[in-house]
C-alpha cells in the first residue's frame, strides 16, 4: 500500500484548491449561511478530547440551531442516554465541527469554532419544548463557515425514497444491546418498549 506522507505531496496530487473554493469560506455568518441553518433540522457535531474524537448527531424541528448574531449559535441539548461524550470534550478542549443537512438538499453547511457548555436557566427555559428546557445549551463562536458543493449527497442518492434502506433489513438496536452485553439486556423486550420510551422522553 502506498501512503501518502506529506502535505507537500498530497497537494501533488490534487492540485491546488479553485477560487471558489476559497472565497466561500468567512469568519461570520452572511444571510445566506443563515438561511440554510434555519432550514436545517440535522446537525452532525464533531468534537475532540483527552480519550479522543467524537461525533453526534442533532436533530430536532428545523431552525432549531439558534443564529444569536453572525459569530454564534446556540445548540440545544435534549434528553439523550446521559453519555454526553460531546459536552465532555467541549467542556476540556472546546474544538468543535459542525455539518448541517437539510433534506431535500445537495448544499451542506460546515461551521468550524470554539464552543463552550451554558447552563444559564433563562437561556434554557427560551429552548423549551412540551415545557422542558434544555438540559444545557452549546455556545458556538464561529471561526470558519462555508457551504460544501452536492457531490457528497448526490452521488449518495441520499433523499431519494426509492433508495431508502428497509430497517426490516438492518440489526435492531435491541438486537445489537443484546450482542454486546452478551445477553444481559433482552433485545426483543427493548426493541419493543423503545417507541412508548422515545415518546415519554423526546423532550
Amino acid at each position: 500500500m502506498s501512503i501518502v506522507r506529506t502535505v507537500e505531496e498530497l497537494e501533488a496530487l490534487y492540485g491546488q484548491p479553485g477560487e471558489a473554493s476559497l472565497v466561500k469560506e468567512l469568519d461570520r455568518l452572511i444571510p445566506e449561511y443563515a438561511v440554510l441553518i434555519e432550514a436545517s433540522p440535522f446537525v452532525a457535531l464533531a468534537t475532540a478530547g483527552p480519550e479522543g474524537l467524537d461525533c453526534s448527531p442533532r436533530g430536532d424541528l428545523a431552525g432549531f440551531v439558534r443564529i444569536r448574531d453572525d459569530r454564534t449559535l446556540l445548540i440545544p441539548d435534549r434528553r439523550g442516554n446521559n453519555r454526553a461524550d460531546s459536552l465532555k470534550n467541549i467542556i476540556r478542549d472546546g474544538r468543535v465541527g459542525l455539518l448541517f443537512l437539510i433534506p431535500g438538499s445537495g448544499t451542506t453547511l460546515r461551521v468550524n469554532g470554539r464552543a463552550e457548555v451554558s447552563i444559564d436557566p433563562d437561556l434554557c427555559a427560551s429552548f423549551a419544548m412540551e415545557d422542558k428546557p434544555a438540559r444545557s445549551v452549546t455556545v458556538i463562536a464561529i471561526e470558519k463557515v462555508y457551504f460544501q458543493c452536492a457531490r457528497a449527497i448526490r452521488r449518495s442518492d441520499l433523499w431519494n425514497p426509492e433508495r431508502h434502506v428497509d430497517e426490516k433489513s438492518l440489526p435492531t438496536p435491541g438486537k445489537i444491546l443484546e450482542k454486546t452485553s452478551a445477553a444481559r439486556i433482552d433485545g426483543d423486550a427493548y426493541d419493543r418498549e423503545w417507541p412508548e420510551r422515545a415518546r415519554k422522553t423526546m423532550w
